[in-house]
């Protein structure tokens, strides 16, 4: 039959969940589009999200950006990306501008840039400065990217970074509660 340990532990998930308490942490990146108002961006996570992206849609803290800062060949996959989706056509073939501004020096279109969460809000849902919506899911359209590779582009582009000075993506930490990767 079932063991003492299996009973307490149902014994104590149902108490939890009678309390109205979750197993999992509350912990949840919230975002916020880079338009007018900054109105809600919804991002939710997706049974094709890679550990990378769940956690990242969990703590705001991307993954990969210390990854790639500390291995520029495993960083090869975010120029890939970046050059496939034609964000070299607005911001140029390293990303130093062209139409649209540099991605990798210390002017920022948006001071939010600076952190994670930040910038890829910008990506995912687009401005009211010419960014279009990149994210699959608040553009509704499966071949766009999804929350990885959004997070790969970025992770490149923070290795890329030529602004000099702090770069505080290198120090976020994840929100209370949550867990590391």
């Amino acid at each position: 039959m079932f063991g003492n340990k299996v009973v307490k532990n149902v014994l104590m998930a149902a108490m939890l969940a009678v309390m109205g308490l979750s197993l999992q942490a509350n912990a949840e990146c919230k975002f916020e589009g880079t338009h007018a108002g900054n109105p809600p961006l919804v991002i939710k996570p997706t049974d094709k999200d890679t550990p990378e992206a769940l956690y990242f849609l969990e703590t705001c803290v991307n993954p990969y950006t210390k990854k790639f800062a500390a291995d520029p060949e495993a960083a090869k996959a975010g120029k890939k990306k970046f050059g496939y989706y034609s964000c070299t056509q607005c911001h140029g073939g390293n990303a130093g501008g062209q139409t649209g501004p540099s991605i990798t020096d210390a002017t920022w279109q948006y001071s939010k840039h600076m952190t994670d969460k930040g910038m890829f809000e910008t990506i995912a849902g687009g401005s009211d400065a010419g960014m279009p919506t990149w994210h699959q899911q608040p553009s509704g359209n499966p071949e766009l990217l999804s929350t990885d590779e959004i997070l790969v582009i970025m992770g490149w582009l923070r290795s890329m970074y030529a602004g000099g000075g702090d770069k505080p993506w290198l120090n976020e930490k994840p929100c209370d509660g949550c867990k590391a990767p």
